[in-house]
């Protein structure tokens, strides 16, 4: 065995001997280091711009929408057309849900934070590149397959979701269209995830404008030949539009250079299947699809009322859940910050967090839910009575839009609730079991009651079971999730309950002494506006005291 002789260097200290040449020290070269990371933006100053950009982008969307219901009740009005595609306009209410708003981001927006996290340590292979590898393929396949399934049981689904209808034919055209989405809304609410996690908002929040604007451009371009069928020709086009605008800003993303740091050799990137366990994604979908079936609820106990139940319960609804979307525009900026403190470790910020945004979130859809009771019948009128749709149809709408505002809060708490619940990046049953209680008492509550009060027992029935559901999960955050003072945030909303229903009362007052419409809206919503920020001050309710400090600080900074 021959041994190979091993260089010893000599002392450091010790002179060179007569004869011999010192050693000349060898510099070894620096080892790779990985390439910088973008620094984590969570300062106050870049999730305010980020909240504003979004805000404005999906208010651009939530307007859009209302266009292109606008559009849809001119050419159709509230009846049995209108029915069959509201039947089939079921399949992409639920696709979002589970796929764009709810679902996927609650378990892929902390599965990428938890990557970006990881990426920070050098690990050899790039861990956010492998999660896609490993994600992406799979969720692809079963989308697809989705999409093809949902297609060929399009006359089952009706059947199902719809038993009442007369004619269940136009329905099933409209779904096996609109059946696609399962397809163009899991890319899409792919997409949005992970950029999101990246702390990139614009291209996510433009999806619904793109989706909206194709809804609308198919109404006005088909609905003379094809009729209703049109518009779900739209919801195809616009779900490949909403992938399309987002693919770009994600590639650029993932094709960042990446260095191995210098511990590269015995790092670990970390499977991707600790961040995307299978009992997580289980739990995280069956919430949204729970969450959900409150819609597909009402449309079963509206199908078996008088044509254009289910059309007025659903325009309602779309005004009535403006506030409440503008308000979870907040916690979805957030969300990211918070499951990447979480993975940190650092607890006490994902709390403050979180406490910030509950309490801005319920500010906003009070002020919004008092505005819309306050002015609910000129509202209805200047936004849709046009055309097809009939001021009969108005005061139906209008009415049912104010019971469904007495739900607002509790659907925002929820929103914001379960993305805390969900950002642990862990295994929680208490979302799904506190919407399970809410739907199975949404369901009670509606089947004892649209016999006798028809479309209003069904909103009533829908803010009940949303309000207990919101109960349920601020009583489960504990230690296992974010440690939220529960006292303390139920003290602030109820100030801000009680402020927003004295604006709403004083701002219906005023609606009703002005004729127009469009000079009622804007008095009722002017009232509203400033008795809810004067009530607010008297009785001490946040965020009123701290934004004026801010507004404070920064008049002093300014002079």
């Amino acid at each position: 065995m021959t041994t190979v002789p091993q260089e010893v260097a000599p002392e450091p200290d010790a002179p060179p001997t007569a004869g011999t040449t010192a050693p000349t020290a060898t510099v070894a070269p620096p080892a790779p280091t990985p390439a910088p990371e973008p620094a984590e933006k969570t300062g106050g100053s870049f999730l305010a711009k980020a909240a504003l950009v979004t805000a404005a982008l999906s208010v651009a969307g939530s307007l859009l929408g209302l266009v292109r219901d606008q559009a849809l009740a001119h050419f159709f009005g509230a009846g049995t057309d209108t029915d069959a595609f509201l039947v089939a306009w079921t399949l992409p209410e639920l696709a979002a849900t589970l796929l764009i708003e709810d679902g996927l981001a609650f378990f892929l927006v902390p599965a990428f934070s938890l990557a970006l996290a990881r990426r920070a340590d050098g690990p050899p292979l790039d861990p956010v590149r492998e999660l896609v590898r490993a994600s992406l393929p799979r969720m692809t396949l079963w989308f697809v397959g989705t999409a093809v399934l949902l297609i060929a049981a399009a006359p089952y689904l009706v059947a199902v979701l719809a038993p009442g209808l007369p004619d269940p034919r136009l329905a099933v055209d409209c779904t096996r269209l609109t059946a696609t989405c399962a397809l163009t809304f899991g890319l899409t609410g792919y997409c949005s995830a992970a950029l999101r996690a990246h702390q990139r908002f614009v291209a996510p929040a433009t999806v619904y404008v793109a989706y909206n604007a194709a809804i609308i451009a198919a109404l006005f371009a088909l609905a003379a030949p094809f009729g209703v069928r049109a518009a779900a020709a739209g919801v195809a086009v616009g779900g490949v539009l909403m992938v399309v605008v987002q693919a770009p800003s994600l590639w650029r993303q993932l094709r960042r250079p990446y260095r191995p740091g210098p511990g590269a050799a015995s790092a670990s990137a970390g499977s991707p299947d600790r961040t995307l366990q299978t009992a997580i994604i289980w739990t995280v979908l069956l919430f949204a699809l729970c969450r959900q079936s409150q819609v597909l609820i009402e449309r079963f106990l509206a199908s078996s009322l008088p044509a254009g139940a289910i059309s007025h319960l659903n325009y309602a609804q779309k005004v009535a859940q403006m506030p409440m979307a503008l308000s979870l525009m907040i916690c979805t900026v957030t969300f990211p910050v918070v499951a990447r403190a979480l993975a940190k470790g650092e607890t006490e910020r994902a709390r403050e967090r979180v406490e910030r945004d509950i309490v801005l979130a319920g500010c906003v859809v009070l002020l919004g839910a008092a505005a819309v009771v306050a002015a609910a019948p000129p509202l209805i009128e200047l936004l849709f009575q046009r055309g097809a749709f009939t001021a009969r149809d108005t005061a139906a709408t209008a009415s049912v839009m104010r019971v469904y505002a007495f739900g607002l809060l509790g659907h925002t708490l929820v929103g914001a609730l379960a993305r805390a619940h969900f950002s642990v990046a862990r295994t929680t049953w208490i979302p799904l079991y506190a919407m399970f209680v809410g739907v199975v008492a949404t369901a009670g509550i509606g089947f004892l009651t649209v016999g006798t009060w028809g479309v209003h027992g069904i909103a009533a029935a829908n803010a009940t079971g949303i309000c207990v559901t919101a109960l349920l999960l601020l009583r489960g955050m504990g230690p296992r999730t974010v440690p939220i003072r529960t006292r303390a945030l139920a003290g602030q909303l109820g100030r801000l309950l009680v402020a927003a229903g004295c604006a709403a009362v004083l701002g219906a007052l005023c609606a009703q002494r002005v004729a127009h419409p469009a000079l009622a809206v804007l008095a009722s919503f002017t009232v509203v506006t400033v008795s809810f920020v004067l009530i607010g001050l008297l009785l001490r309710a946040q965020p009123w005291p701290s934004a004026l400090r801010t507004v404070s600080r920064k008049l002093r900074h300014v002079r």
